[in-house]
């Protein structure tokens, strides 16, 4: 996961994305009465009069004046609008206007769904009310901050914000609180929604803005009991163009269909719609190689992919402005659904829609996630063409029939809520539950059978006690923002003295994957290049190995900066700002680790008795996660259920060619190409060591289960013995020794 920085690429970017060239010059306003920013006192520029002709003409202008009216005498407000209209962008200013005349005057928040959105609108808010970034507007993401203590306006993440409420449950610093993209229907934003309905109730000065699409504001309305409304609707209604017939795989005529309107001359930029993210990267991939091809008096076709959630494969763009500036450039955005907030340019034109999605819906009985390419929604279709909304021209290709809409694609997607795993959540809850918000209201109930497994698992884990509320131990788990198993291996290796390996490991399977895939003919090359790492004890040490290899070639002598950084990844295939976030999430979790006083052993990677405690710090979060290759040949059979998986090949051991029997894996996903990523060989015995005696006796009858039973039944004498010299030794230790009461052994289950 990659952020924006003040990096000249990302300044690039920017540039294509804003349509501007970047060059205006800065000159203050003259005169006798120069008019002074309210928020840090000095006068604005002409740059901030031109900006403000351009907010003037955004739809949602014309109510500004409703909204603060609004504002001023109701505690929700609802502002629903099409999409592109600038609500995102002008709200939270406004809300930051209202809190000027307040006193004490408190900050405003406003939640992103995406981590690039907030940094994108922060940076654009910045500029357009002539403040600093990282001063009086700010933005906070998962293991990254740019933020005062003075900060007025602070975009972030909804799970941000969540995790803020675990400290601060009243959220007292805020004077306002806007949750944006709330159809979005995120798990984070949907439990946002019904907690802050118990923290409006505690503080009745504080004010919160839902911003949504159309299509959720009556469900809004009945949420929140009767809320004030703020329709916003675009200037321009584009023209729709649906195909005569669906397309068995519309991604070839989608591409197509985009150089057909490049080679029609028409101007304008364009987004297209994809399945998924493998999709876009594709798509960049084949437009980069036609280039070449392409009438260079048709002007430049420039692809930009706005990945959802991968954002370290967004590429450097950099630009000949001298040769820019003597042809047309026509930006080709590549997106999916859930990337539609990414999207910012003024000249969007053209919208080319697939009319499906690729969807992760976790299946609680096995633990998994099923990997689905659906229809897309009708109030997703209706957002595509909202985009065009400030077009007067603007066509949406819909390569679908008309009938599709109305017979295959379900009115609104469903809530994240019923389709995600819900531990994270449940955690985040019984939290919650401690800081006495006992009651969380969904607009959407969660699907009963995750909650289940969710409480279930947590069980397993440790992080609750017998009767069901948070223990001490899930307590302290709730205090790393990470998966619930990864945070208690995290603590596990404290027992183990291996927290140095385990944290690298945790950074690593937390940000995005450091293996690039290799370009057609370099396969073999970058598979060499990545043995150099192969560790053969599997997959994590691998993971410590690359992590070790980077931070030592960003040192060395002869690779200072980050343009060695860059080319030391260049030639292993590897991706720097993967890497880069590694390093920033392992600083961060250090940082919480010394804040809760945990210890943090020192580096021993390498030696056997290292390996075997990491293995068994894995264990104790990922016991969950076990398959055993059931015919010698690499086809593994998880232990909790009957599906069948593959090495992941990014796997080391696909490099090796050596197929380990049991193997504890990080992820497991189930699509056309089930695979296990992230895989470690384990041993049975150490298996049957740290399995929970209650969830092993809860697994389903298998040839896996009976080979582990025979292995626990032949430890349990020598266990059995062992305890008996333990107990002996302990009394006889009480007896010379004898503790006071206040003495406490801390022991992790």
């Amino acid at each position: 996961m990659e952020f924006l920085t003040f990096s000249p690429e990302n300044h690039c970017l920017s540039e294509l994305l804003d349509g501007s060239d970047g060059d205006e010059e800065e000159i203050l306003v003259c005169g006798e009465d120069l008019e002074l920013n309210p928020f840090d006192g000095l006068p604005y520029s002409s740059r901030y009069y031109r900006l403000m002709k351009e907010r003037e003409e955004l739809p949602i202008w014309r109510e500004k004046c409703t909204f603060m009216e609004t504002l001023l005498h109701n505690q929700i407000v609802i502002v629903s609008g099409d999409a592109k209209t600038g609500k995102s962008s002008q709200v939270p200013q406004w809300c930051a206007e209202h809190c000027l005349a307040l006193q004490p005057r408190g900050a405003v928040v406003c939640t992103q769904v995406l981590p690039r959105a907030a940094v994108a609108l922060a940076l654009r808010v910045a500029d357009q009310m002539e403040l600093g970034v990282g001063h009086e507007v700010g933005y906070c993401l998962p293991f990254e901050s740019c933020c005062a203590p003075d900060t007025i306006l602070r975009y972030c993440t909804d799970e941000m914000l969540q995790r803020e409420m675990m400290s601060t449950p009243l959220l007292s610093c805020y004077s306002v609180i806007v949750l944006d993209d709330v159809h979005q229907r995120t798990v984070a934003t949907d439990a946002l929604l019904g907690l802050l309905k118990g923290v409006l109730a505690a503080r009745a000065e504080l004010r919160l803005v839902l911003l949504t699409a159309p299509h959720m504001c009556s469900a809004l309305q009945g949420f929140c009991g009767s809320a004030p409304v703020l329709r916003v609707r675009g200037r321009h209604r584009a023209q729709a163009v649906f195909s005569c017939s669906p397309h068995g795989d519309p991604f070839l005529p989608a591409l197509r269909l985009l150089l057909e309107i490049h080679h029609a001359r028409e101007r304008g930029d364009i987004v297209l719609f994809l399945a998924s993210e493998q999709e876009i990267e594709k798509a960049y991939q084949m437009i980069r190689q036609e280039q070449p091809n392409l009438n260079p008096d048709l002007g430049e076709l420039i692809p930009i992919p706005l990945y959802p959630t991968k954002q370290d494969l967004t590429p450097k763009l950099i630009q000949n402005k001298q040769k820019c500036c003597q042809k047309y450039r026509r930006k080709v955005l590549l997106t999916t659904s859930s990337g539609e907030p990414l999207i910012w340019t003024k000249n969007v034109t053209f919208v080319i829609d697939v009319g499906v999605e690729t969807r992760k819906v976790y299946n609680p009985r096995i633990r998994a996630d099923s990997v689905l390419t659906q229809p897309i929604s009708q109030s997703q279709a209706e957002v595509h063409k909202q985009i065009l909304g400030m077009s007067p021209s603007g066509k949406i290709f819909c390569l679908y029939p008309e009938e599709f809409t109305h017979k295959e694609m379900k009115a609104e997607i469903p809530a994240k809520v019923q389709e995600s795993n819900l531990i994270s959540l449940v955690l985040f809850l019984k939290r919650m539950d401690i800081a006495g918000f006992a009651h969380c209201d969904f607009i959407s109930s969660p699907a009963p059978e995750s909650l289940m497994q969710a409480l279930e698992d947590l069980d397993y884990l440790a992080a609750l006690d017998n009767d069901g509320n948070l223990s001490e131990f899930g307590i302290i788990m709730s205090e790393f923002p990470l998966d619930p198993q990864l945070s208690k291996s995290l603590l596990a290796s404290c027992e183990f003295e291996c927290v140095d390996e385990m944290l690298t490991i945790a950074a690593m399977v937390t940000a995005p994957s450091c293996f690039l895939p290799a370009p057609p003919g370099t396969e073999e090359i970058a598979r060499s290049r990545w043995r150099r790492f192969s560790h053969p004890a599997g997959d994590h040490c691998t993971l410590i190995n690359v992590f070790n290899a980077f931070r030592a070639a960003s040192a060395g002598p002869t690779r200072t900066g980050k343009l060695s950084r860059e080319q030391w990844c260049c030639e292993c295939f590897l991706s720097c700002s993967a890497l880069s976030m590694a390093e920033m999430i392992r600083a961060e979790l250090v940082e919480i680790m010394k804040r809760i006083e945990l210890p943090i052993s020192e580096p021993d990677f390498g030696s056997e008795a290292n390996l075997l405690s990491i293995k068994k710090a894995l264990l104790s979060g990922y016991f969950m996660h076990i398959a055993r290759d059931v015919d010698g040949s690499g086809n593994y059979l998880m232990l909790t259920h009957k599906q069948v998986a593959q090495l992941h090949p990014f796997s080391s051991y696909c490099n090796t060619r050596r197929i380990p029997e049991w193997v504890l894996f990080h992820e497991f996903s189930i699509s056309e190409g089930n695979s296990i990523r992230v895989v470690s060989e384990i041993s049975p015995h150490l298996f049957a060591e740290l399995v929970p005696q209650y969830y092993f006796s809860n697994l389903p009858p298998s040839e896996s289960k009976d080979i582990l039973q025979e292995v626990i039944n032949h430890l349990a004498p020598v266990s059995a013995t062992k305890e008996e010299q333990k107990t002996a030794s302990d009394s006889k230790e009480n007896e010379e020794f004898p503790q006071t009461p206040t003495e406490q052994r801390c022991v992790i289950q």
